[in-house]
């Protein structure tokens, strides 16, 4: 099924042109035929989306998501559906209540269509999901499902989560519009926790209005829904672009990529200056990683400690390697992430927005990984808002994906900025 905008499926609801049972349906319809071969949903029951809808139906909810189906990651607690996490530790299982996030979406009249896929425990293992644009390359993770569903017209709205590059990465591969918030701009309360410091409730969509309508709704600022109309009144941002300093790692294409956008947005009016790398900035990949897997292992302690036969090698290594790490490495690399944000000016002096890769080029052609998150690590310790944009295709034909980052809290400014660049890179 063809992409299509979920803010007119809303405007078509509560303007009384279309039930929220029948927008519903033709999704669930979507699903049946077209999953079998994308395996984004990990729990689907078309009677319990349908029965959702009628009750939108009903109590005339003209919320600003009215009849809107919404696929939620399968970390993400549901009342109605199992919530396995990724892992057999928990088939079966069925939480007593929604995530707060959830209850946000129903509160303004979406649906819940389904649980998509999630790598293990949101982790690194990945499920079965494939990419609908190559069915033997990997749709990225660990919100594959989510990535997927969307990119393929299975949803036109999904709920994901971010540790390193969970949203970003898997939008960049499935050319679809991911966007990670500042921090605790979401609420996580129901969310499979595994890392305190960096986890993150995000959103896919087919475009940036969309983003923007999800998250004013997930964030709790419903002037944030208008934003892209807005596009800062007609002004382009302040852009600026970079590598980062680990440019070496990059496809060509991807490196072609960036540069190339940062040209179309200077011909289009915006200012636009490529951005040295600060060397102190160099500590943040690392630093990332080490508090991904030291709070990973904290996180999950209780699952390596009682069914460490039912995780995978790659968690289990995962969590293995935390518990060799010196005592100091872990706050050392707290102390590193908060002096950079104190630094921030001395990457973003002068301009609105950065343009960077979400990943290092196309979805790997494989289905044993989910493509490495190294582009996604500074950003997501740096604490930035992150909205990923398809722009062009690789060598393969493939979609490559562009991060747009602002600084933390600047999200209102994210939306705006991104909404004139996707029309300055459409055109």
């Amino acid at each position: 099924m063809s992409l299509q905008s979920a803010a007119d499926l809303a405007t078509r609801v509560r303007a009384g042109k279309a039930t929220a049972e029948a927008t519903v349906r033709r999704y669930v319809d979507a699903v049946l035929s077209g999953d079998g071969r994308l395996q984004a949903f990990a729990a689907f029951d078309p009677e319990i989306a349908l029965r959702a809808a009628r009750a939108v139906d009903a109590a005339g909810n003209r919320g600003p998501l009215a009849g809107v189906p919404v696929a939620v990651k399968d970390v993400i607690d549901t009342a109605e559906y199992e919530t396995a996490y990724g892992s057999p530790i928990y088939r079966g299982h069925r939480p007593a209540l929604d995530a707060a996030c959830v209850t946000l979406l129903r509160q303004a009249g979406a649906v819940v269509l389904g649980k998509t896929v999630t790598a293990e425990l949101a982790t690194f293992a990945p499920g079965p999901t494939r990419n609908p644009h190559a069915l033997s390359h990997t749709p990225g993770g660990s919100s594959s499902g989510s990535a997927a569903a969307v990119a393929a017209g299975l949803a036109p709205l999904a709920l994901g989560t971010q540790t390193a590059g969970s949203v970003i990465r898997p939008a960049s591969f499935c050319g679809v519009v991911g966007y990670k918030p500042s921090p605790r701009c979401v609420p996580r309360s129901g969310v499979k926790a595994t890392s305190d410091t960096l986890d993150e409730v995000g959103a896919l969509a087919a475009c940036v209005d969309d983003i923007a309508l999800i998250a004013a709704v997930l964030a709790q600022q419903p002037e944030w829904a208008s934003l892209p109309s807005l596009g800062r009144a007609g002004l382009p941002p302040r852009l600026g672009w970079t590598l980062t300093s680990r440019g070496e790692h990059l496809e060509g294409d991807m490196r072609k990529a960036v540069t190339m956008a940062a040209e179309r947005a200077k011909q289009a009016g915006a200012a636009v200056a490529a951005l040295a790398w600060p060397s102190d900035f160099d500590r943040l990949f690392e630093a990332q990683r080490t508090i991904q897997f030291a709070e990973t292992a904290r996180a999950l302690g209780p699952e390596f400690a009682y069914r460490r036969a039912d995780l995978s090698v790659q968690l289990i290594d995962v969590i293995q390697e935390a518990h060799g790490f010196d005592p100091s490495r872990y706050p050392k690399a707290l102390a590193v992430g908060r002096a950079c944000v104190a630094k921030i000016e001395s990457l973003f002096e002068g301009v609105d927005v950065i343009v960077a890769p979400s990943a290092p080029g196309e979805a790997p052609a494989s289905l044993a990984t989910t493509g490495d998150p190294l582009f996604n690590r500074p950003w997501q310790l740096l604490g930035c808002p992150v909205i990923g944009m398809p722009f062009g295709r690789g060598l393969h034909d493939l979609p490559l994906g562009l991060s747009v980052i602002a600084r933390p809290g600047q999200d209102a400014l994210l939306f705006e900025a991104t909404a004139w660049l996707e029309r300055c890179w459409a055109s």
